[in-house]
């Protein structure tokens, strides 16, 4: 386990030190409704856009992946020149990434995953939403994808 990575209750670097109550926790949930929102009326998380865009057929979800990685990248950076902080006044620290082969094999996976099932994890929710309940085997198939990962993680080539 990577220790310089983890704060004092075993959480990472930057998770909040303040503890919220469930209440508090409403937020997050006003948040995740808007972006399902969002994303049902751009159309992200239509099976058929996603896969005219594994096809080459349509510039839709290109465009909106790369107005994403662009408002990520600027954000970034406004966070490192202007010293931001959360709303709750705490420190943002972006940690140096290393490149590892591994990284490699899981975009071609996660790649994969997502052209064979017409879902990423993101929208996942919202797909469930809409009506589209068989992503449900898909949320089931990450979930346990992630478990399995935490369980082999240590025994993998860095």
């Amino acid at each position: 386990m990577n220790l310089e990575n983890k704060n004092i209750d075993g959480e990472g670097i930057n998770a909040s030190q303040k503890k919220e109550t469930a209440f508090a926790n409403l937020k997050y949930l006003i948040v995740g409704i808007f972006f399902g929102v969002v994303f049902v009326k751009a159309e992200i998380i239509s099976w058929f856009r996603i896969q005219e865009m594994f096809h080459f057929q349509s510039f839709h979800m290109y465009g909106v992946i790369g107005c994403a990685v662009v408002v990520g990248l600027i954000s970034v950076q406004l966070i490192k020149k202007f010293n931001i902080k959360t709303l709750d006044g705490e420190k943002i620290e972006i940690q140096p990434k290393t490149f590892s082969k591994g990284q490699i094999y899981g975009g071609l996976m996660f790649g994969f995953g997502w052209a064979i099932t017409g879902a990423c994890p993101g929208p996942l929710f919202a797909q469930i939403g809409t009506g589209a309940t068989v992503i449900v085997v898909t949320l089931v198939s990450a979930i346990f994808g992630t478990w399995v990962y935490g369980l082999i993680k240590d025994k993998l080539p860095h």
